[in-house]
């Protein structure tokens, strides 16, 4: 009888850390805020992140962006109103992997 709640409190904690971790994975990205978002300027080995338009892209391997610097921008900032002079304006995003959203 003992061993069998034992299974059973085992059971149910497998099935709700399950339960949360497929929540967390489905539910959401990370929630970047402008100063964290500045951590991720492509320099010294760190990531390169972009916002716009309240998401974070990973531009870290993306074409055209070397050391965190595309076209004299650095990463790490909001572009939502620098994408719109650009050339390619916001299509080059849809190549890029969405990894949180820009909150204030």
């Amino acid at each position: 009888m003992k061993l069998k709640k034992i299974w059973i409190i085992i059971a149910l904690g497998l099935g709700l850390s399950l339960g949360l971790a497929s929540c967390s994975s489905a539910s959401g990205t990370k929630q970047f805020t402008t100063a964290e978002l500045a951590t991720y300027d492509g320099l010294n080995g760190h990531k390169a992140y972009i916002a716009v338009s309240g998401k974070v892209y990973d531009v870290t391997t993306a074409q055209g962006w070397h050391n965190g610097s595309h076209q004299g921008v650095q990463a790490g900032q909001d572009l939502t109103v620098i994408i719109t002079s650009a050339p390619h304006g916001t299509s080059v995003l849809k190549d890029l992997k969405i990894v949180g959203t820009l909150v204030n």
